[in-house]
């Protein structure tokens, strides 16, 4: 049986830039209660990009949280009240200098459900203009062209692990191509 959670309390504990922690008191059947470790974020954008020549646009970027450097799809926040697909083309041109002449959104998903309201939107970026890259100040990037199925074999080997690349790479292979 499934069953809905009440919450009948709710306190913030932290209020950072990127995200917000909470716990959450709940109730459950029976008059019994628990808590729940909520992290609030504002919601994230992933722009697969494929060139005419069928090479996927990536990033590689260190990662603290893992202490490694990672291959992605360009992807960022979207900030408050941005529509996602606007954050998308923003994040796109910051990351990897690229314009769309279109954007479609494919899908979104919650990374992370089990603690986090994380949702990532995912794009597919077609009509693609080159340009200069445009990172933020603290964000050291390479941007890096690879053929979509090195990309999917980077992905069965575990070299590429991010989940929303992963998902990305997956999504294009199965729905796009």
């Amino acid at each position: 049986m499934i069953v809905e959670e009440k919450t009948v309390k709710s306190e913030k504990i932290y209020e950072g830039k990127i995200i917000n922690v909470r716990v959450d008191t709940v109730e459950l059947l029976d008059k019994k209660y628990s808590t729940r470790e909520i992290v609030e974020h504002p919601g994230a954008v992933g722009i697969i990009s494929v060139t005419p020549d069928k090479e996927i646009i990536l990033v590689k970027q260190y990662r603290k949280p893992v202490e490694e450097v990672l291959f992605e799809i360009p992807a960022g926040l979207i900030e408050y009240g941005e529509d996602p697909g606007h954050s998308a083309a923003r994040e796109l041109k910051e990351e990897t200098g690229y314009r769309a002449n279109r954007l479609k959104k494919l899908f979104e998903y919650y990374s992370t459900p089990g603690f986090s309201d994380e949702k990532i939107h995912i794009y597919l970026a077609e009509g693609l203009v080159e340009g200069e890259a445009e990172p933020d100040e603290n964000e050291y990037i390479e941007i890096v062209k690879m053929p979509v199925d090195k990309a999917l074999e980077k992905v069965k080997t575990g070299e590429i692990k991010d989940a929303k690349t992963v998902i990305g790479i997956l999504a294009y292979c199965n729905f796009c191509s």
